[in-house]
């Protein structure tokens, strides 16, 4: 095979995986029922006059499937880490008990079910479009190059393989996602 071709391949292929990567991530900050430590890793806290993530000024467990308790390293942090967690807009509402903070998970209701599935649908497509971005790219840098029309032909073929096998990979991750949020 050509060099640019595999090249052209081999950034094609890294396009992908980053689309799906990105995927997973925006997956894990979609609540789906249970309590996760995840669920507070956009939450920011002031320390000391900078915002810093709250898994680095505490720690964050999940002792069941509805609670998550907040243990900072400084008493001192309890007011900041609250305020961070109802700044972050998560809808929770962080108790504390003096030495650490515990959040009670409510469990979701039918329409915010729906409304969870409609946002991991959403993210999926987004992830689509990121797919078939690299494809059209590929493609695109395929026709300018100087080899055969075999070659071209054999590149645009590999290329579209790769598309199905991501664009169903992300089909996948999606039906798991979707049926975690509508698993009451």
């Amino acid at each position: 095979m050509n060099e640019d071709i595999k090249f052209i391949l081999d950034t094609a292929q890294e396009a992908m995986d980053a689309a799906i990567k990105h995927l997973e991530k925006q997956f894990v900050n979609i609540r789906a029922g249970k309590a996760s430590p995840s669920m507070l890793g956009s939450v920011m806290v002031d320390y000391y006059g900078t915002q810093t993530p709250l898994n680095q000024v505490a720690n964050v467990n999940t002792p069941d499937g509805r609670t998550i308790t907040v243990q900072p390293w400084e008493k001192s942090m309890l007011q900041e880490i609250e305020r961070g967690i109802m700044v972050a807009n998560l809808g929770f509402n962080p108790m504390s008990n003096g030495e650490s903070i515990i959040i009670n998970v409510p469990p979701l209701t039918e329409e915010r079910r729906r409304e969870l599935s409609k946002q991991a649908k959403a993210e999926a497509e987004d992830a689509k479009v990121g797919v078939r971005n690299a494809r059209k790219d590929a493609n695109n840098e395929i026709k300018d190059l100087d080899v055969s029309e075999d070659q071209k032909k054999n590149a645009e073929i590999d290329i579209q393989q790769m598309t199905d096998k991501y664009v169903k990979k992300i089909d996948d991750t999606f039906d798991v996602k979707d049926n975690e949020i509508m698993t009451v």
